[in-house]
Order: structure tokens, then sequence, then C-alpha cells
């Protein structure tokens, strides 16, 4: 499917990461809004309905798993999400995995590699096998 085609929110409360995300992915043709908190990526996601969610794990006022607690209960189902963190434990992968996201990255990360995993999960190119992508 077509880049243009699609929105992207992106739920961080650093800016940097934020803004070099959304340079690049509006580059693409991708259309981006942007939460810089849990609360208000809550409040846009389920007004906006976007077609992938980037996420923090930890932000003010709601945790990325407190935003993916919530918007796998809500009527339209769970948003695709692919959660970013700089965060190295393997339960809160195993968690964010029981929850649903389709991608877990580290930070920090070089923006190919998370451009490569958002056309895997929008299907945008011919994607690869599944499951998470481990390399660096």
């Amino acid at each position: 499917m077509n880049p243009q085609q699609r929105t992207i929110l992106l739920v961080d409360d650093d800016h940097e990461i934020v803004e070099s995300m959304r340079t690049i992915l509006e580059n693409k043709g991708y259309r981006i809004l942007v939460a810089r908190d849990g609360n208000s990526g809550l409040m846009v996601a389920e007004r906006e309905n976007p077609d992938l969610l980037i996420l923090d794990m930890m932000m003010p006022k709601k945790s990325g798993f407190l935003v993916l607690e919530k918007l796998r209960s809500r009527p339209g189902g769970m948003i695709p999400t692919i959660m970013i963190t700089g965060n190295e434990g393997s339960r809160h992968r195993a968690y964010a995995e029981m929850l649903g996201v389709r991608d877990y990255i580290r930070k920090p990360f070089a923006m190919e590699k998370l451009v490569r995993a958002i056309d895997k999960v929008l299907g945008v190119k011919a994607g690869g096998g599944a499951g998470f992508d481990d390399e660096a």
C-alpha cells in the first residue's frame, strides 16, 4: 500500500527523536501525528484511528504499557504498534509482546531500522518473516 494513504501517530516525550522520526517519515509520504505523553497519545489515537502507532514505553502521565492496555479494549480493536524504548529488560519486552506490539525497538536506533519495521507492519514493501527484528 502507498505511504501517502497512511497515518502514523508518534507518541514520545523526547523532542529530538520525535522530530527526527517526523522528518524522515513525512519525506516518505506518511501523514504524521504527534503526542508528547501517554494521555494525549491515547486521545489522539482514539480520535484519529491511525494506521500505526509508534509508542515510547516510558513517558509522563501514562506509560506506553498503560496506553496499550487501554487501546486493546477499544471497540475498533488494537492499532498496530511499534514500541520504542531505552529499557533493556526482557520482562518489558515480553509484556509488550503479550499486549500485541508488532515490533520492539531499543533506543538508540538507526532510523533505517525503524523505517524497515514500519514498512513490514504496514505492508508497504515485501516483508520478511514474522517476529521481532533483533539486529542492532
